[in-house]
């Protein structure tokens, strides 16, 4: 299954793996390249010399392309768009801030720019700026979102810029991979269904949530601040929307929300941890491989095109 991203990104399917905080590390992003995607590691918050030992793990562990979230926000954002080139990386995506002052020397070092836009304008902006492609995420997304729905954002980025679209958020199997084709993307990001995957290093018990997720099971944190994070409801969401409605300063949130995702993947506290998981959790039935999930999603997406045609 070609497409014009396989063709940016060297991989073999038009899957990709969303750069996760703490989730998005070398193993998983080396099973995901392994199995014909496109793994990525999560930079996030993360020192440096921890971003470069995990590009170099990874390294170990596939010689298959793969890409890092570059989290703009980052104090080490620098150092990171500087140790992308220095390791080789083929690509990178990025989040939360401009990437336009990295672009020049990533291009000319050959490292491909794929920023995540959740509007036309910010779609756009990238596009002049030079990037490869963009990832347009809808807020059915785990994690932080913004405010459209990806089958009505999607379309939408797809009319406003020549660059390849993908689509992110609300696709966990082949009939939302076919659906995002249909209205013009040229691959997936998928976050929350490698949440679930065997090689991924979350915790059991983060996993079984997602598992046993059912459609509403989600929830959305954070809109009142203007930091809207989608994650599973628990004890943690519920005091958080509490005190959201009471009128509590932000830093008091912030307070209860401090660690919480690491609490979540590593420690698997699922009763104060941040579950971050997208509204398609609802789908995820089983904890599958990497390969298995490839396989399952471009298999179906055949599937349903071939019906259809």
């Amino acid at each position: 299954m070609k497409s014009s991203v396989t063709e940016i990104l060297g991989c073999e399917y038009p899957v990709i793996q969303g750069g996760m905080a703490w989730v998005a590390e070398h193993n998983l992003a080396a099973a995901v390249s392994e199995a014909g995607g496109f793994g990525i590691i999560g930079a996030a918050s993360a020192p440096a010399d921890i971003v470069r030992e995990e590009i170099r793990k990874c390294k170990a562990l596939t010689d298959k392309p793969f890409g890092v979230n570059v989290m703009l926000l980052n104090p080490n954002a620098d150092e990171v768009a500087d140790i992308v080139i220095e390791e080789g990386v083929r690509a990178v995506t990025t989040g939360a801030g401009n990437p336009a002052k990295y672009m020049e020397k990533w291009k000319a070092a050959g490292v491909k720019v794929i920023p995540v836009v959740a509007s036309c304008a910010m779609a756009v902006m990238m596009e002049r700026a030079g990037a490869d492609a963009v990832v347009a995420e809808g807020m059915e997304s785990g994690g932080h979102i913004g405010s459209t729905t990806t089958f009505a954002l999607l379309p939408q980025v797809v009319d406003a810029v020549k660059i390849p679209v993908i689509a992110a958020g609300g696709i966990a199997d082949g009939r939302g991979m076919a659906a995002a084709f249909m209205l013009g993307a040229q691959a997936v990001q998928m976050g929350t269904r490698f949440v679930a995957a065997k090689e991924s290093i979350v915790h059991a018990n983060y996993k079984e949530k997602i598992v046993k997720a059912k459609d509403i099971d989600s929830t959305v944190t954070g809109m009142s601040t203007g930091h809207p994070v989608r994650c599973l409801r628990n004890k943690m969401t519920r005091e958080y929307l509490k005190m959201e409605k009471e009128g509590v300063e932000l830093m008091e949130l912030e307070k209860l929300t401090l660690g919480s995702l690491k609490r979540a993947v590593i420690d698997g506290d699922v009763v104060t941890g941040t579950l971050m998981a997208g509204q398609i959790a609802g789908l995820i039935k089983s904890e599958e491989s990497c390969s298995d999930i490839i396989k399952g999603i471009v298999s179906g997406c055949e599937k349903v095109i071939g019906e259809y045609k």
